[in-house]
Order: structure tokens, then sequence, then C-alpha cells
């Protein structure tokens, strides 16, 4: 039948069928009563463990887009239908399927090399030693190639930096590295240029320069430890005393290297060794994701949380306005303003006799428990100030640390891997303002766009007579620039960096520079009169100048291989216990204005990464904008419910965005985050979200007196909190440590046997004689970090889709961290719950497929046959856990030549209307399988690591042969802890759970969402 109103040819809608839409609508947005929420929450009425206020609410409108989004069969039928009818159903759900299934797979040319290199073998992967620089510290990295092109970052595990592991942004650099945003070419004035002609106008201004002796040049750069580096400015500034050298990155406080030089009397850092700490307090500090020793710590303190082997766990308390990563494992977390941090900080020294000043206000009724805990541990404890804290705090944590005994034990002072004299961006744009650069080089960063609003940097940088900027994007820093040059990656380049405690590692690149682009050493060389180095050169010679001898070849090749040079680890330095002073930060009376970096964009380098853009962030799990978060009791009196556009004010300046109310937040705390609000990102990152550094004051940079308001105006977010719920059930099992002690098997405790655990098939008839992959997770030490997501990302070539399919529902993550909450809503405890394909025993999904695309392997592994998916999407009705994705485009780029190179060869780039999930990274199974037989031998255990269970910077997730009774993942699902995830359906999944272990202090317990036993 023909559409009369828009000419194209309709399909008459089968009676009672529901459309596609319908069952992906999005989440209700019905407004709640936030106020009767948190009566209820406080009452402990309502559900044990909840994702969003409205399950905690209960509300018909969650049950019913619960309903909608995963509908069963006797939704879509009417009532008393008959059979004819049935059978119209059926076969309208079928054509629409086969519809979407008839997607041609888009064509893909090879080309075959014309003489073959020797190293490369087509379909093996080679792996490369190198390095990423987080705030200018090392992250040892082994860097996976295909043919020549990087595919996956992983950490290094004989790094002392990155123990194998990586956060979310080393595992998405390297999708930067392929972005088809990065410029390009030489620009002059925002006009083609070339680099020789660039090279020739830089070298006649050096001539220049150096004949006034360096008289007006500022070069700024980010933070850096590089040995190369260093070495050549110190050259310079050696040659032309006249010239400076800035240093500015916005996520790094000042604060902490003006403290640490107050307690060493010279540069240095303060590392701590949390393999010793039985209780470790947090002052806003989130020590465990952020940082240069974020991994090792995160280690550290999961190997201390072990509770199966006897030992009592650590204790954590975390202070904080605004709730972190490291704040969600904590065993008692108190949201306080993150202004009256300080305050705290000094009444937290005096209890523990160290002598402070006076703070203002009284004294937290829980912190004369906590001093008495600390006193009770002395040197086994530790005070880890937050990084976004003023100077007094540091040094009070310091001096607490020093009494304790903590200071040789859980705290050391390491000599410092950044270099000496360099000056701050507040220094550079006094410079700028009175005259004193003519000749400005920016080697990274981007100042215009994250400097402090205060400062007014986009005007200053106007008076320099010549700009000369170093950038992989034309970006808001180069717009005003007279010259712009092409960044290299950090995987096309040659460098050098140091972790905290020194190990240093050659950065060698893997491959050749897409766009031509040079290093920082490069450009540098040019003010050198030795503009024809290339890096290779530049930093093997810097090394071959240290480490004369017959033997360099030798270090130099073994220092490649590895990923750090042998013997260049730094000693401790000894420190003194400062006077405090007087408070240079008075709590905030009113509203407070905390500002942090965005948990996945981080400062804004990021913003044009469409895989980090569509993570979901760790505390709201909202995607592609930056939230203005506020707490329920500020929201009950506000009458502000998630979405509502807020305009916050601070320091003279306004901001606008959508609200999302958090949990756990200080209630006159509101947190914004930095990095969005870009105006010359790239395709992805321009235009979305907010940007909060308009509010940021140099003085103060990370909290700020200011009010907030509703504007009227609301917008529908995209957030994967109200998404895939598993709606009735209890996914999480958690004990405090004294019920764990009496009863090892709290999880399963209560549980009743099942009435019925019939299965279609004999276990007796179908054994597993050779490998049974099974997976364990410990909750105890998952501190939801979302590692895991991007590297299962990377790994699997899974599609980023935009904001408004994730707002449907419709993201592809093949896990996901859910974030459970009990308790209260002001100060609820946090659980996170890494949820992959199960990979059921008795699958729900294998049953209802028509096609057979959904199969059990012979070693128990849930596997998809894309080729026969035919998109009914039955399977994805039938799973109770919520875990298979549905391609209902064609999410994947074909179009941009660039993104090519990202993809992994070893994993199938699906196409639309196919369903896919965790398919526990069959293809390194397959791969290590292939290598043993070869041997005629089997897999060792920890021989397959998954992208998730490598990534992991606590290692919650285990892998492993289940058949093999010595292997990690047996013994762990042997513990007593254990659990299946809704056991009770009886699909006796393969990824099993360690519950979670909550060990309180009993003088301030009865607040938590665990109750006592």
């Amino acid at each position: 039948m023909r559409d009369s109103q828009n000419g194209s040819n309709a399909q008459r809608p089968v009676e009672g069928f529901v459309p596609v839409d319908a069952l992906f609508a999005t989440p209700p947005k019905k407004p709640l009563d936030i106020a009767a929420l948190r009566e209820k929450l406080a009452a402990g009425r309502g559900p044990q463990f909840w994702r969003t206020l409205e399950e905690a609410a209960e509300t018909e409108e969650l049950q019913s887009y619960i309903e909608q989004e995963f509908p069963g069969l006797s939704g879509q039928i009417p009532q008393g239908v008959n059979r004819r009818n049935l059978l119209k159903v059926m076969a309208a759900s079928l054509a629409m399927a086969g519809a979407a299934a008839c997607t041609k797979q888009p064509k893909e040319l090879i080309v075959p090399y014309v003489r073959q290199p020797e190293n490369i073998i087509p379909g093996l992967p080679l792996f490369y030693a190198t390095a990423m620089t987080v705030g200018g510290y090392a992250r040892g990295l082994l860097v996976e190639s295909h043919l020549n092109r990087p595919t996956k970052v992983e950490g290094n595990p004989d790094h002392p930096a990155s123990l194998g592991a990586t956060t979310i942004f080393e595992q998405a650099s390297v999708l930067n590295l392929y972005d088809p945003d990065r410029s390009e070419t030489v620009l002059h004035v925002g006009q083609l240029s070339t680099y020789p002609a660039f090279t020739g106008a830089f070298s006649s201004e050096a001539q220049s320069l150096n004949l006034r002796k360096g008289e007006g040049l500022a070069i700024l750069t980010p933070p850096t430890t590089s040995p190369t580096l260093i070495g050549q400015m110190s050259s310079i500034l050696g040659q032309w005393p006249s010239a400076k050298w800035y240093v500015h990155e916005p996520n790094v406080n000042p604060a902490i290297r003006s403290a640490a030089r107050k307690i060493a009397g010279r540069n240095s850092f303060v590392s701590y060794d949390l393999s010793q700490a039985d209780v470790v307090v947090s002052l806003e500090s989130d020590f465990l994701n952020t940082g240069p020793a974020a991994l090792p710590y995160a280690r550290q303190f999961a190997a201390k949380r072990a509770i199966d082997n006897g030992q009592t766990p650590v204790r954590l308390y975390a202070i904080e306005a605004v709730p972190t990563v490291s704040g969600s494992l904590a065993d008692h977390r108190f949201p306080v303003p993150s202004s009256s941090v300080p305050a705290i900080a000094y009444q937290l020294a005096k209890a523990c006799g160290v002598s402070a000043p006076e703070a203002p206000g009284s004294a937290p009724e829980w912190l004369g428990a906590v001093a008495k805990d600390l006193t009770a541990s002395k040197g086994r404890c530790v005070v880890i100030p937050g990084e976004y804290q003023p100077e007094s705090v540091h040094l009070a944590a310091y001096a607490i640390n020093a009494a304790l005994g903590n200071v040789g034990k859980t705290v050391r002072l390491l000599e410092s891997v950044e270099p000496d004299g360099t000056h701050s961006i507040e220094e550079l744009t006094n410079d700028l303002n009175n005259g004193r650069v003519e000749v400005l080089l920016i080697l990274g960063g981007n100042p215009v766009y994250n400097a402090p609003a205060s400062l007014k940097f986009a005007e200053a940088i106007r008076k320099a007579r010549l700009v000369v900027r170093l950038g992989q994007f034309f970006d808001e820093t180069s717009k005003l620039s007279h010259w712009h040059v092409p960044e290299a990656h950090y995987l096309e380049t040659w460098s050098d960096c140091r972790a905290f405690e020194g190990t240093t590692t050659i950065q060698q690149p893997l491959i050749e520079p897409l766009y031509g682009g040079k290093s920082a050493h490069e450009i540098v060389t040019i003010l050198q009169a030795k503009p024809d180095l290339n890096s290779h050169e530049i930093v093997k010679g810097y090394w071959q100048s240290k480490n004369g001898g017959g033997n360099f070849d030798v270090l130099w090749k073994t220092s490649l291989h590895d990923g750090w040079v042998a013997g260049t680890g730094i000693g401790t330095v000894n420190g003194t216990v400062p006077n405090l002073p007087a408070l240079e930060v008075q709590p905030i009376s009113g509203t407070e204005i905390v500002m942090r970096p965005d948990e996945t964009i981080g400062d804004g380098s990021y913003a044009n990464n469409g895989w980090m853009q569509e993570l979901p962030k760790p505390q709201t799990k909202m995607t592609w904008e930056n939230p203005i978060t506020i707490a329920p009791g500020l929201a009950a009196k506000m009458k502000a419910n998630t979405g509502d556009i807020l305009r916050v004010t601070a320091n003279g300046a306004s901001v606008e965005g959508p609200v999302w109310i958090l949990p756990g937040q200080a209630e006159n705390s509101i947190g914004v985050s930095f990095g969005y609000g870009r105006e010359a990102s790239g395709k992805v990152g321009t235009g979305i979200g907010y940007n909060a550094y308009k509010l940021q004051d140099a003085g103060v940079r990370y909290f700020a007196s200011g009010k907030v308001e509703k504007t009227g105006k609301h917008v529908d977010v995209a957030d994967t909190q109200h998404t895939q719920v598993m709606a009735g059930r209890e996914p999480v099992r958690a004990a405090l440590f004294e019920e764990y002690r009496k009863h090892p098997d709290f999880p399963t405790l209560e549980e009743k046997p099942l009435a019925r655990n019939d299965t279609l098939y004999n276990d007796a008839d179908w054994p597993y004689k050779g490998y049974k992959w099974g997976m364990a997770i410990d909750l105890n030490v998952c501190t939801g970090c979302s590692a895991c997501i991007i590297a299962c990302q990377a790994e699997n070539n899974i599609a980023v889709v935009g904001k408004e399919q994730v707002a449907k529902g419709r993201h592809m993550h093949w896990i996901r961290v859910d974030r459970y909450y009990a308790g209260n809503a002001d100060e609820p405890q946090m659980y996170n719950q890494p949820v992959p394909c199960m990979h059921c025993e008795n699958a729900p999904c294998e049953l209802v497929c028509p096609v057979a695309a959904t199969v059990h392997s012979n070693e128990g592994l849930n596997e998809m046959v894309y080729n026969r998916c035919v998109g009914t999407r039955y399977c994805s009705n039938n799973c109770p856990y919520k875990v298979r994705r549905f391609n209902f485009f064609l999410y994947s780029d074909w179009n941009t030549e660039s993104l090519y190179g990202v993809r992994n060869p070893d994993v199938t780039v699906r196409s639309r209307g196919v369903m896919e999930k965790c398919s526990y990274c069959i293809q390194r199974i397959q791969e290590t399988k292939i290598k043993t037989e070869k041997e005629g031998r089997r897999i060792h255990d920890g021989e397959i690591l998954t992208a998730c269970q490598q990534v992991c910077p606590t290692q919650a997730i285990t892998f492993g042969d289940l058949n093999d009774k010595n292997s990690k993942v047996a013994k762990l699902q042997a513990l007593p802890r254990n659990y299946a995830l809704l056991d009770e359906l009886n699909t006796r999944p393969r990824t099993i759970y360690l519950g979670y272990v909550k060990n309180v202090n009993e003088e301030i317990g009865g607040r938590l969402g665990v109750q006592k036993s």
C-alpha cells in the first residue's frame, strides 16, 4: 500500500506489534519527589541496593520503562489472540529482523606486500615496549602492532609505574593516534605552509635571540620528566640566561610541589607504600585513580583488601565533597565541602598530637574515632592529601604521618625527577602583559583553553610579537599563534620519560608520523642551530653521551626491549616537619563550587575521542556531556530533577549545564568538571557541554564560593545508569567484616535450593574434556574505574553510537560497570559491579535463537555466529543479565580511512542487524591454543588474559581453565565468598562474583547500607 502522506511504500502495522523505538524508549522523565525519597531511604524503606533514585523510589514509570526496554513476547501480543494473529506477529518480527540484517557488508580492498619484511608475519602481532606520560610522568606500556599499525595498548608488567595495568587514558590514546581531525600541515597565520619554511624562519629568529642571550624568549611546556628534553632546555638556558622556561598543566596542582619543597628543602615527591598500611585516610584524594603512582597504589591497596587468606583488610576513610573512584571503595565515606577539608586536616592533626593553629568550626563527631584508629596503627597507617587541596592540607598530612611514625614505612620522600628553575603560567601571563616576552614557543598543551580564566591568557598571548605552537590539533591556542606545527603522537616519535620513582623509559615509535608531525626535541634543536636532527638521533645521542663506552649498544637495545633503563631509580631524601601555617583557605559558608577534571575527558585533551565521550563516567554514568552534580538534599530544596538546566556562577563568570543528582555528594557543594565547552577540538568534541575553566581563579583553583539557580530549561541526558536494570534482583552481596568471619559464605547463606534445576542437556552427555573456561570478579577490590570498558572496546572493535543512540539504551559496550547504592541518599554506601556476558551453562539466549546464531562451544563458551544472525533480538529479550548488544544501524565508520588502522584484525567488525556480546576474548584463546598445540602442551594458568582482566589495576577480574583445579580462577570459584549472579534462574553462569566485605569502625558504624548482623 502506498502512503499518501510521503509517497513512500508503507507496510500496514500488524495489530498488537510494538514499534522498535517503543522497545527502546528513553528513561522516564517525570519529576521525582526528592524530599519524600530521602525520608523513605532514611527510614530504611525501599530496596536494599539501588542504582538510580527512580529505582529507590520504585516508581511506576521506571517499571514501565524496564518492561519496554526488554519486552517479553506476552507484552507484544494482544489478549485473546488466536493462532492466526500469533503467526502474524511472529512473521512480522522475523521480517523486520531480516530487513535489518540485509545490509551489505562494506567492501574492503587488500594491498599485498611487494616484498615481505622479514620480521612481519601476517596474522601475528608484535609487541613493543614504550611509555606514555601522564602529568609528565611515565607509565610503562607494551603496544600491540599488526603490520606496523599500533592497535592496542597494555601495561608493561615489568614497569614499576604500571605493573601490567593501565587507566582509561592509555587505552584510549591509540584512537587519538588515528584521529582524522589531527593537524596535517604546517600553518603560518592560518595559511598553508611547509616545515622547511618554518625552520628557515625560526632559525633566523634563533640567530636574533642569540645576539641578545635569549632575552624575550619564553618557552611553555607541559610538565616533563624527559631527561633528553631537560638536557636540551638546560643547554639553551645556559647559553641564553635571559630566556625563561614556563610549565603549565591544568590537572597538576602547584601546591603539591610547593609543599614537598618546604618539607625537603628541595624539589621532592611524596610517595606512599600502601602494602604496609592497615588504615588509610583520604583527605579528598582519588589516589587509586589519579596521579603518577595511581596504578601501583591500586595494586597495593587491593592486596591489602584480600580477606580470604585470613588477614584483616585495610580500612579506608574517605573525606570528600564529590564522590571519587577511590571513595567508592571506602569503608567510611564522609561527604564534606571541599573548602572544609583544610580545617578538618588541622583538626585531625591536633587530635593526632601535632601542633597546629586553630581551625574554624567544630570538629565533626566522627573525627575522634578516625584519629583514635590512626593512633592505634602507628607505623601502619597513612594520611593522603587531596590532589586539588591547598598547600596547608599537604603539609598537615605529612605532619600527621611523621607524628604517627609512618615516614620511612608507609610514607617515603623521594628525589624529584622534574626539572628545577621552571616558572608558572601566572608568571608567564604577567611577563606577557608587561612586554617582557617577544617570542613565545608553546610545546604542546592548550593554555588558551585551559589556563585559569582569571589570567585572561587569550588576551595576554596577543602581546607577543611571535607565537610558535607545536600541537596535535589546530585548536584554541593554535588559532592565536603565528606558526602552527603538527605534533607527533607519542606512538610516532622517539623520546624518554621517568616514572615517579625514577625509572626511565625510552619511548620508541611504532609507526611513522601519519601527518609529518614533529616532536618537542626537534623544535628545540632549531634553537640550538641543529634543525636537521631527528628525534631518534637526539634521544640516542643524549643517552650515548651519558653512557659512553663499548657497551652502549647493549644498554640501548636492552632498554628498548625491556621498556626501562636499568639503574635509573632514585633514592629517598630527608625531610623536616614544618610548622603548620595559618589556614590560607577558610570554609565556605554558603554554596561551594567544586571544580575537577572530567572523569573521562580529563583536561579536555580527550574531547575529540569518541571512546571517551561515550564511556559512562564512573560516578554519574553520563555520556557525551559534563553534568552539574548536586546532592539529593540540595535537589529537594531547589525542586530540581535530573536534566534540569542550572546556572552556576563563581568568580564573576557563569556556565549552564544539565543537573545530575548524585547520592553521597556534600549538600552545599556543586560539582562541575573541566574538559568540555571546546571551541576548536574537532568534529567529535567541539561544542559539547560547558567550559568550567571560565569559573577558575588562578589563586584557589579548584573550589570557589558561588551560587546556583534553575533556568527553567530541561534536556534529556544520555546516561547508562537507567538502562540494563536487573530490577527485583539482588545483584550485589555485601557484609561487614565481623559477619564475614562468622559466615564466610554470606553471599549464599540465605539462598534457597532451586525448586527445579531442569536442563535440556544432560551434563553427563556433554563433558568438558579439554578446557572449561570461566571467570571470577572480586567486588571487594573493583574501583569502578571503567578501564575494563575501554580495553574491551579497543580489543573487540566496539563501535561508537552517539548521544542519541545512548539515550535510547543502544550503547554497544560488551562489559558495563553498574554502580549500586545502599542506605540513605545523602550518605550511601557504594558498590561497583562489572557485568560481562555470563557464558551460562543453561544459557537462555541459546534456546530461543531461530537460526542457531548463538551456540554453546565444547569449552563452555556462549558464542556468536555473526553470519547466521538475522537480528530477531529474541536472545536479547531472553537474557536476564542485559549484556547483549544489537547493531540497529551501521555504527562502524567505513568512510574515514585513518580509522581503519585502529581496528583489531583478529576480530570481526560487525554490521547492521547483528547481535554481539562479550566473547571471553575468543581471539586470544584461539591464538594461545594454536601456539600451545604446536608446542604439544596444555595452556598454562595465566597464559591467557582477557582484555578486561589484563587492564584491571586491582586485578579484580580473573580468567582461566576451571578444569585445572590449581588455576587461580578455579580456586576463586571454590571460595565460600563466591556467588552466581541471578543464580535463582538456573542459568548456571561461568562468571561468578566474590561478595563485598566492609571493614567498618564500630565506634562510627550504624550509618552503613549493610546492616550489622
